[in-house]
């Protein structure tokens, strides 16, 4: 079972959603960086059920950090991250052992682990395991800062209301570092009366998130292969929500001329830059040094409690199912953490493969 991501910085999760514990391991930040204890209280705060759009589950997520960080600096050694689950119900669970549950890990991870994983709560699957993820993304975005690059997130889309796209990113990534309920325009109100709507109805809702990245230089990341847009991807998916990916313009791309697609290069206060954005900051699976823009397809949790078909493994026949215990009727406003923090991993890695990880303590 492969659960590290990264080569020069690299990240290992572990745990089960209704386990002891959950954490993480990150390895190859470099020593020196200050340690935002507050800052990674903040992201945890973003990712954290406080509604009633979101899960009923209430974890406190009282992370310790108990190796590679001393006197609040890293010390360029593994830094291990444990936070205790604390609000279990396994009893929810029970009953549907061996009923897997539609468009959940459920079956896949029975064939794969012949019935010895721990299914309670989704086991490893668990969208609880990205809240160590978030501590992790959280430190890497710590180095980040020192050069100057930002990520922020926001729902592009959801229940059929459209935000606003990024357009000041320098303030709109600010401003969404304040926000617990994460968009750009006035449009909060009505993407949760979509989501407290389908929660009414026993169902759930997805959408689209919008991320940028600021700050990156020019020249970061490898052709073919190992592209920017194939690391961020490769990661991204690892969010069991999202289903979809697009750079820049993405797929309206392949309805626009070349004359119209193409990002045309002019000199602004010295600096190359690009006077359109369709690519997303990425030429050649390389940095351009414009935002990296991306957008991601959150899909409806699965986890909802209309009656389902679904099989009965143990008498081999068909069956049916409602699911109980406590769910999201929508994840997308807690999963925006979660993107900046996998993408604050995963550009910290690139950038330690191009410059060495001695440039987040040395700056631009």
């Amino acid at each position: 079972m492969k659960n590290s991501f990264g080569v020069s910085v690299n990240v290992t999760v572990f745990g089960e959603s209704h386990g002891e514990a959950i954490g993480a391991v990150i390895d190859g930040i470099a020593p020196g960086i200050s340690v935002d204890y507050e800052y990674i209280d903040l992201q945890l705060s973003r990712r954290r059920p406080s509604s009633g759009v979101d899960t009923a589950r209430q974890e406190k997520d009282e992370y310790k950090i108990v190796s590679g960080v001393f006197n609040g600096k890293t010390t360029g050694t593994p830094i291990a991250i444990i936070i205790p689950n604390t609000d279990t119900r396994s009893k929810d669970y029970s009953k549907i052992k061996d009923t897997p549950r539609p468009s959940h890990a459920d079956y896949s991870a029975r064939m794969k682990y012949h019935g010895y994983e721990d299914y309670r709560g989704g086991g490893h699957f668990s969208g609880r395991i990205t809240a160590p993820l978030v501590v992790a993304g959280a430190i890497c975005q710590m180095a980040l800062n020192n050069m100057g690059i930002k990520i922020g997130t926001h729902i592009l889309k959801c229940g059929g209301v459209y935000d606003r796209n990024f357009d000041n990113y320098d303030a709109d990534i600010s401003a969404l570092r304040c926000k617990s309920f994460p968009v750009l325009g006035d449009t909060e109100s009505r993407m949760t009366e979509e989501i407290l709507k389908a929660k009414s109805e026993r169902d759930s809702i997805g959408g689209v998130l919008q991320t940028a990245i600021i700050g990156v230089p020019a020249g970061v990341g490898e052709p073919w292969f190992d592209s920017v847009e194939s690391i961020l991807s490769h990661a991204l998916f690892g969010i069991g929500g999202v289903k979809g990916i697009e750079f820049g313009a993405g797929f309206a791309m392949a309805d626009m001329r070349g004359s119209e697609a193409n990002d045309s290069f002019a000199y602004e206060d010295g600096q190359v830059i690009t006077k359109t954005n369709n690519n997303g900051g990425i030429n050649g699976g390389i940095t351009n040094g414009m935002p990296i823009v991306f957008n991601l397809a959150v899909k409806p949790t699965p986890s909802i409690s209309k009656e389902q078909n679904t099989v009965d493994l143990f008498n081999g026949k068909n069956s049916s199912l409602v699911i109980e215990g406590r769910h999201d009727p929508a994840i997308i406003r807690r999963a925006c953490a979660v993107v900046d923090s996998i993408s604050a991993i995963c550009i910290c890695d690139m950038i330690a493969q191009r410059f060495g990880t001695d440039i987040f303590t040395r700056g631009k």
